[in-house]
C-alpha cells in the first residue's frame, strides 16, 4: 500500500471528507452495506489549501486593495478631498502582505522552480521587475498620505495609484492562469505538501494566529471606512 501523504493539521478546508467520498462511491456500485452510525463514523481527512490556492486567495486582497485605491483616484478627480489615511492603511497592506510577503514566496520558492525546470523564464524575469517598479510606486503613495496632499502631490499620487494599477491587474492575471498552475508540473506531491506546510508557517510567523483572515478584516475596515464594502453596489442597475 502507498504511503498517505502527510496530514498537515491545519488550513483544511471544511465539509470534504474522504470517508464522505468512499460512501457515494459505495452507493454508486449498489453496496447493502449498512451506513455507519454518526457516533461511529471515522473523523473527516479534509482537503488542504495547496499552494496555488494560497497564493490566489492573497491575490484576491490585492484586488481588494486595487478597489480602495479607485476609490482614491474618483474622489482625486472629482476634486474630493484625498482620503488620505485609509491609501496609507491600504499601501502599508501592499508593503507588509503584498510585497513583503506574498512576493517574497513567489521570488524565493515559486519563480526559482519554475526556472529550474526551464519554464515561463520570460514570464517570471518580467514579474520580477513588475516587483521591484511596484514597491517603488508603493513608496511614494505611502510618502504621499502621511499627510494632506499639496495640489501637485495630488496629481502625483493619482498617477501613482493608477500605474500600480495599470500594472497589477495583468500582472495578477498571468499569475493565476499560467504562472501558479504550472507549479504542478514541476513539484512532486511531497514537494506540493511541504511546500504548503511552509506558506502556513510563514503566514502566521509574520501576521499571528489571525493570519489570511486577520488581513482581510483590515482591508474590510477600509472599505467601510470609505463606504464601498456593500457589495450590492457594485450590482449594474
Amino acid at each position: 500500500m502507498s504511503e498517505q501523504p502527510p496530514d498537515l493539521g491545519r488550513r483544511r478546508l471544511l465539509g470534504i471528507s474522504i470517508s464522505a467520498v468512499g460512501g457515494v462511491a459505495v452507493a454508486a456500485c449498489g453496496s447493502s452495506q449498512p451506513k455507519a452510525t454518526p457516533s461511529s463514523s471515522p473523523p473527516p481527512e479534509e482537503v488542504p489549501v495547496t499552494p496555488p490556492e494560497d497564493l490566489m486567495r492573497e491575490h484576491g486582497v490585492l484586488k481588494r486593495v486595487l478597489l480602495i485605491y479607485r476609490e482614491g483616484i474618483r474622489r482625486l478627480d472629482a476634486g474630493e478631498q484625498a482620503p488620505g489615511p485609509e491609501l496609507n492603511a491600504s499601501a502599508e497592506i501592499i508593503r507588509s502582505f503584498i510585497e513583503d510577503y506574498h512576493e517574497h514566496l513567489e521570488e524565493q520558492y515559486v519563480f526559482p522552480k519554475l526556472e529550474q525546470a526551464g519554464k515561463l523564464t520570460d514570464i517570471t524575469s518580467v514579474l520580477r521587475t513588475q516587483h521591484q517598479r511596484g514597491r517603488a510606486l508603493t513608496d511614494r503613495v505611502l510618502s504621499a498620505t502621511t499627510g494632506v496632499p499639496t495640489e501637485p502631490a495630488r496629481g502625483a499620487l493619482r498617477n501613482d495609484m493608477s500605474a500600480f494599477i495599470r500594472m497589477y491587474e495583468p500582472h495578477e492575471a498571468r499569475e493565476d492562469t499560467v504562472v501558479f498552475p504550472a507549479l504542478r508540473e514541476v513539484l512532486t506531491g511531497k514537494e506540493f505538501l511541504n511546500l504548503a506546510e511552509m506558506f502556513e508557517d510563514e503566514e502566521h510567523r509574520r501576521f499571528g494566529p489571525a493570519g489570511f483572515e486577520g488581513v482581510v478584516g483590515k482591508v474590510a475596515d477600509i472599505e467601510k471606512s470609505l463606504g464601498i464594502y456593500d457589495l450590492s453596489q457594485f450590482t449594474p442597475t
